[in-house]
């Protein structure tokens, strides 16, 4: 059925339109017109106001709704995830597997290809952080399956995939070039983290052809003024960086600091977990964060708009800049030149918010969740 979303304040990704109309048709979005100027044809929605903006996309989340599919990867747990993000405004994500054992990471990829023939549209595929890392800066990964990659796995586990392998966080100094190129000469997603590189080292791989970076400060040497390492080397290249924006697992005085530095090439991800006391990953509450019951912090309690409503009111990001970081930026990464933006031709993959930025409703290929 075609839609017209009326009295809206429409936020594209490109520009902020007052008072406008959107219409959709076949799930894409159709115009931008004055709401006065609707076609007969179109079922009218007032929104009296409320906002759209492009749905989020989450690159980088573990779990929702007490299942972890990151340590304990099915297709339930695929399907929590799908239900729970829609109710909150993201309307794609990379459904991620942490460091594990080698069985695990097939289960992931085996449940990912399962999954995907009844998927609903907002998972997007696998991103896998691990576990080819960096032991010195393992975080809450365990140092047992920690390990050097190879290229007979690798190429095992993208055949295997099928597509559906998407991302891989590494840590590129301690990876063999033959690796690192058949990653992206199959067009995965390679990002840097838990990575103890050094400036140089770090100089040689990002934008060569290492694309992005995990979660910015975390799990890579901290600043220090007589040896620079992987962040200054991150803020001079800029390639898209990923950031947890809870005020935990970064200040947001270093978020002020990484939006001057990153501009456009800072995006948002959630890092999100769910608590569990199976597995190696017992993810435990606390509260404001997650933590290994060693006390080690591990995965946040982020949604995408809770990190797009902490930029606004404790970073110093504006709105529209902000919603850029949850959604434009990461499609851009993506090289999707069908979501991220509010413009003729997209999926019409809509959060719609209050003024007070609380999730109201959410658009998936013009379908309301």
């Amino acid at each position: 059925m075609d839609q017209a979303l009326i009295n809206a304040s429409i936020f594209t990704g490109e520009e902020r339109l007052e008072n406008k109309a959107l219409l959709i048709s076949n799930g894409q979005i159709h115009s931008i017109t004055d709401s006065n100027q609707i076609p007969s044809a179109f079922k009218i929605t007032d929104l009296n106001g409320l906002i759209l903006a492009p749905g989020l996309i989450d690159l980088q989340i573990y779990g929702s709704g007490g299942k972890l599919f990151g340590a304990l990867p099915d297709e339930e747990g695929l399907e929590q995830m799908e239900k729970d993000l829609l109710a909150q405004g993201t309307t794609g994500f990379f459904a991620t597997s942490a460091t594990n054992s080698d069985e695990v990471v097939l289960k992931a990829i085996d449940a990912a290809k399962a999954y995907r023939k009844k998927a609903k549209g907002n998972f997007l595929g696998l991103h896998l952080e691990g576990p080819y890392l960096n032991e010195k800066r393992k975080g809450a990964h365990p140092e047992k399956y920690i390990k050097k990659g190879t290229l007979a796995e690798i190429k095992n586990w993208v055949e295997r995939a099928e597509g559906e392998l998407k991302m891989m966080t590494i840590a590129p100094e301690l990876q063999d070039q033959r690796l690192i190129d058949y990653l992206y000469s199959n067009n995965i997603i390679i990002s840097a983290g838990h990575s103890d590189a050094t400036y140089d080292e770090a100089i040689s791989f990002l934008n060569n052809p290492v694309q992005a970076a995990t979660h910015l400060y975390n799990a890579m040497p901290p600043i220090h003024h007589r040896a620079a390492g992987l962040v200054p080397a991150i803020f001079k290249l800029k390639p898209y960086t990923s950031i947890v924006a809870d005020g935990v697992h970064v200040s947001f005085p270093m978020i002020e600091l990484a939006k001057r530095e990153l501009a456009d090439r800072l995006f948002l991800i959630t890092d999100a977990v769910t608590e569990t006391n199976e597995g190696v990953y017992q993810h435990v509450f606390k509260g404001d964060r997650y933590t290994m019951p060693d006390g080690t912090l591990s995965g946040s309690c982020l949604s995408m708009l809770k990190a797009v409503e902490n930029c606004v009111l404790n970073a110093e990001i504006s709105l529209e800049e902000a919603l850029r970081m949850a959604s434009t930026y990461p499609a851009r990464l993506l090289g999707d030149q069908s979501r991220g933006l509010l413009k003729n031709g997209y999926r019409a993959d809509i959060i719609v918010l209050n003024k007070d930025l609380k999730h109201h409703s959410t658009y998936l290929s013009g379908n309301l969740n």
